[in-house]
């Protein structure tokens, strides 16, 4: 055993402010096993506690025994502690499905995006729908678009009262058992109110999903590749509405295609049930929940895929006990928090007010809503026929992958802000364009010309967006809030932006009618103009920064 003293505020542990600086003394086992990708002759225990391998302490040996007299007390100063919210856990491919499976959630919510728009076509055509109910009225058709997000923002609330007694695998099911219902219910639904049940169940599993990844994937990721997952979830939101463009693309000619648009949940729900049947509970919600024994086995299965089996050989079982004790000092009390303490103290506002704002800035600037009807767009842009419309929506998709792809990769280089910025700056140029390109200010809009400009146009929106809000918006939001209201914060993220989609895209259809298309354009630049000046006065660059560094950006 070695003892190892350093000084450590409890803001460090506790996720506290203004605490007093205290010392606290660590008892580490010394680790015997020498861990193949440690080549330094030190590492870092998760909450800053410095112990040696196996070839330290055997070189230190001697020196130690002539230096340190019995009792003496090493001082080693405290490096930047890792954030808390995540185990330090090498990457393995075991790690890789603890992302691949909570992202499967976010893929079944965009795939829904992309399918419902192709399948309102198809639902509404009076030779392919195969239903007498096909012609449906402006309203109806806003339903059956907007109900998955009414019960994905009643999904969230339910998320904010009973999740974090569910704990985050449970949850995933639960989201994966209403997507695979929603989706049966509208393939084989007779009737229009069964439709809309379908839809209604299918988006409460989205607002569990979309709660509960985020955290697991946070939770159970290595520091060291957790903000390129984080962002990689939203790549999957991204195939999937690529992967329901595709889908419509392929059957929109078919009569009931909608029913195999919609249909295809079933499977993918089984797979994402499946899977988080499979896999263990999050680690550090065991250690808030006080089961150290559950929380040390979901790490030893997290570290399966590395040498050995069940963590040995990567790790040995006293170092995760010790990392679990950190973890259940680290979040002490966090369990007790009133929710409404987010509301109620001033010290949370600033980073609430950065959160819940780029939350809904990233949906009334109209993008997410639009590709509920991009089709129709499309439709409306020149390209008549359903199947060359869909065709064009694929493209569409495919360009949002790789607009996500260039978000991901630059943005621990070039930094959050710049993104968000100049990003939404591309979105106003490219919504003003669209305005002039539909009003035909300067040529006919169903002239050729316009309409491959109106494709170009719409193409710098949607990359624009891809590169800012789309993944910027999420990621900040898992960094800027404290750790103690992080869940709760998270919540009510969730729920403004589930909030905000499902009345924008209720509304486009009656703005649409009543401002006409140039109109609606002109009224979201307006409104992405707003956006950018709120940007530029309270979004803090995080680019580096530890969690707890972005903490104290807010005492400052």
């Amino acid at each position: 055993m070695r003892v190892v003293a350093k000084n450590v505020t409890a803001t460090h542990l506790l996720g506290l402010r203004n605490a007093r600086p205290s010392v606290s003394v660590s008892v580490v086992p010394s680790v015997r096993t020498q861990r193949p990708h440690m080549l330094s002759r030190r590492h870092h225990h998760p909450l800053g506690v410095r112990t040696q391998s196996t070839r330290s302490a055997r070189d230190d040996d001697d020196a130690d025994d002539a230096d340190d007299a019995p009792g003496d007390v090493e001082l080693q100063p405290l490096m930047a502690p890792p954030s808390l919210s995540a185990p330090s856990t090498p990457f393995t491919p075991t790690v890789l499905l603890f992302f691949l499976f909570p992202a499967i959630g976010g893929l079944l919510f965009g795939y829904d995006i992309g399918a419902t728009s192709g399948a309102l076509l198809s639902m509404t055509s009076p030779t392919l729908s195969g239903t007498s109910w096909y012609d449906l009225s402006t309203s109806s058709q806003g339903l059956v678009v907007s109900l998955s997000l009414f019960g994905a923002l009643a999904g969230s609330a339910l998320a904010l009262v009973f999740g974090d007694s569910m704990g985050r695998r449970k949850e995933l099911i639960l989201g994966g058992a209403l997507y695979c219902a929603g989706a049966g219910l509208v393939y084989a639904a007779q009737q229009l109110p069964v439709v809309m049940l379908g839809r209604l169940l299918y988006g409460v599993g989205i607002g569990f999903s979309m709660h509960a990844a985020p955290a697991y994937i946070a939770e159970t990721s290595p520091p060291s590749v957790r903000g390129v997952l984080i962002s990689m979830k939203e790549g999957f939101i991204v195939g999937g509405i690529l992967l329901g463009y595709l889908v419509s693309y392929l059957v929109i000619n078919s009569v009931g295609g909608w029913r195999s648009i919609y249909g295809l949940g079933v499977p993918l729900s089984v797979l994402l049930m499946a899977g988080m049947a499979w896999l263990p509970e999050s680690p550090r919600w065991l250690a808030l929940k006080g089961r150290k024994d559950d929380a040390v086995d979901s790490l030893m299965r997290m570290d399966a895929g590395g040498e050995g089996e069940a963590g040995t050989g990567l790790r040995r079982k006293e170092t995760l006990e010790a990392e679990v004790d950190g973890m259940m000092l680290s979040t002490s009390g966090d369990d007790q928090l009133p929710f409404w303490t987010v509301f109620t103290d001033p010290k949370y506002r600033p980073a609430l007010t950065v959160g819940l704002s780029l939350m809904l800035f990233q949906q009334i600037t109209g993008q997410p809503s639009v590709l509920y009807y991009a089709a129709k767009i499309f439709q409306d842009a020149g390209f008549t026929s359903s199947s060359s419309a869909t065709g064009i929506s694929v493209v569409l998709g495919l360009f949002k992958l790789v607009m996500t792809g260039v978000a991901i990769a630059t943005v621990d280089s070039w930094g959050r802000r710049p993104l968000l910025l100049w990003g939404v700056s591309g979105i106003v140029v490219a919504l003003v364009a669209l305005a002039t390109i539909q009003s035909s200010l300067l040529l006919p809009a169903t002239a050729p010309l316009a309409i491959n400009l109106n494709v170009v146009a719409l193409l710098l929106y949607v990359g624009a967006y891809q590169v800012s809000f789309g993944p910027i918006s999420w990621l900040l939001c898992g960094e800027v809030f404290p750790l103690s209201v992080r869940g709760s914060a998270l919540a009510l993220a969730t729920i403004t932006n589930f909030a905000s989609n499902f009345l924008v895209s209720l509304c486009i259809p009656t703005l649409q009618e009543s401002l006409g298309q140039a109109g609606l354009y002109v009224l979201f630049a307006g409104i992405a103009v707003g956006a950018l000046a709120v940007i530029n006065a309270t979004v803090p660059e995080t680019k580096g920064k530890s969690l707890e560094e972005i903490e104290r950006i807010w005492s400052e």
